[in-house]
């Protein structure tokens, strides 16, 4: 059992919690807005759920969960995520975002900017590729012939060893890009961003991002 932090319960946090509560981890839940305004995700969720602050969440996870909007990056809390392995779920868009120059010129990418903000984490991009609804509708067991697989990315190969395993208990099968910089194979507008497929389907979109 590992207890996953989550900065951030919208519809991707929610989902995600929701399928690790039932793969049984416990989940401790954060928002921009206090826990108290979670009191009803986390009744939804049951006995393994429970709200707090981001700066709580942080420090009670074992994984972490960053799932903000990507304009909010810098108010990650820094210092409880020190050696963890952090879940980068951030999408860039630029109507929400506003423009980074950085970005659209091709200089860096979504989740190196969050380990850029984590220095002492390991940062593990995935989740950002999948509809929010689809985490809880199309997860099936772990051998099924038509099973859905998400891309990850990242630099540290245990820390995806770790974060494919989860994904894994949550219902998928898991394509790895690469290095953390790969991820943006499969960012907004790539062939892999949103797409319904199978591991091999899914290596040759993101080959193609």
């Amino acid at each position: 059992m590992t207890t996953i932090g989550l900065i951030g319960s919208g519809h991707i946090g929610a989902a995600i919690a929701q399928r690790a509560v039932e793969s049984g981890h416990d989940v401790v839940l954060s928002n921009s807005r206090g826990p108290e305004t979670l009191t009803d995700l986390v009744e939804r969720l049951g006995d393994r759920a429970r709200a707090a602050t981001a700066q709580e969440a942080a420090a009670a996870g074992d994984v972490v969960v960053v799932t903000i909007p990507f304009k909010n990056v810098a108010q990650v809390p820094v210092e409880p995520l020190a050696g963890k392995v952090v879940i980068d779920t951030n999408n860039y868009y630029f109507e929400r975002d506003g423009r980074v120059p950085d970005l659209d010129e091709g200089r860096t990418s979504v989740s190196e900017v969050l380990a850029a903000h984590l220095p002492e984490s390991h940062v593990v991009k995935a989740f950002n590729a999948i509809q929010a609804a689809h985490i809880v509708s199309a997860a099936t067991p772990s051998g099924d012939p038509a099973r859905r697989a998400i891309p990850i990315a990242g630099d540290d190969e245990e820390a995806k060893r770790l974060v494919a395993g989860l994904v894994d208990e949550i219902g998928f099968d898991v394509v790895d890009a690469g290095p953390l910089a790969e991820g943006r194979r499969f960012d907004r507008d790539k062939p892999a961003y949103g797409a319904e497929l199978a591991a091999d389907a899914m290596r040759e979109a993101v080959a193609q991002g």
